[in-house]
């Protein structure tokens, strides 16, 4: 039987990662049943490079990986095949923004991630990827938005309810896994996409399958094709066992 889904392209916080930041072993154990059985799974997510490698490093993966929502798409492991990145001025916006606010604010430039607490004004001095806030205050959030839509040339989307997570208009996980489709010899429609948040919702309604966690903001999961078990109870084994292994999933239930 032919695989019907070749790429399993996975979000990490809140989706790959249980709430303690860990991959569990059920997890890890049905991720390398897939691999084995010569599924490519990418990791595609809002970390930055060095953020998220020790986890591909963990599950042995040596394929794509999609980074920083999209902004970085990596050939394989410390192989770069594109990066995207912000205009200085466009940051200089956005931090003046958040200042004026008084949130929480951070930014990812490709020297470092950059936060409120060590923010040191060089902004024309870096290569900037990512802009972001966090409040947990709905009216500031709420204004600020409505001040980045007016600034136009912006994706705009979340990595949790509470905040807002800003890459250039796009720039976005859906784009960056057409890319390792295109590096893999494989089309969309073989990809199965899983997350939780606003910055997976195009990946997921662009890939074949679309598949929301339990743990997943409202919107993902009524754009999702389908939706598994949460982050804390190995979703991800799931949608492997439901949807990719399914001839082995129904061995591994009949043994038992």
């Amino acid at each position: 039987m032919t695989a019907k889904y070749r790429l399993l392209a996975l979000d990490m916080d809140g989706t790959l990662l249980n709430d303690e930041q860990l991959i569990t072993p059920e997890t890890v154990k049905w991720i390398h049943k897939a691999v084995d059985a010569g599924i490519h799974v990418c990791l595609s997510t809002g970390r930055s490079f060095d953020s998220a490698y020790p986890y591909a490093e963990q599950l042995g993966l040596k394929t794509p990986m999609v980074t920083v929502n999209g902004s970085e798409v990596w050939r394989a492991p410390h192989e770069l095949y594109r990066r995207s990145l912000m205009d200085p001025q466009l940051v200089k916006q956005m931090h003046a923004i958040a200042a004026k606010a008084g949130i929480w604010y951070w930014a990812y430039a490709v020297d470092g991630v950059y936060n409120k607490e060590s923010w040191d004004g060089d902004i024309d001095g870096r290569e900037w990827l990512k802009f972001g806030y966090h409040t947990e205050d709905n009216e500031i959030r709420h204004q600020v938005l409505l001040k980045l839509q007016d600034m136009g040339g912006l994706e705009i989307t979340n990595s949790s309810p509470y905040n807002l997570e800003i890459n250039p208009l796009g720039v976005n996980k859906a784009a960056g896994i057409k890319e390792v489709c295109g590096l893999l010899g494989i089309k969309m429609e073989e990809v199965v996409a899983v997350g939780d948040s606003l910055n997976d919702l195009a990946a997921i309604q662009q890939a074949g399958l679309g598949v929301a966690m339990g743990n997943a903001q409202d919107t993902v999961k009524e754009e999702a094709d389908a939706v598994t078990s949460s982050n804390n109870e190995d979703g991800i084994a799931e949608v492997i066992r439901r949807f990719i292994l399914l001839d082995e999933a129904a061995a591994s239930q009949h043994r038992s």
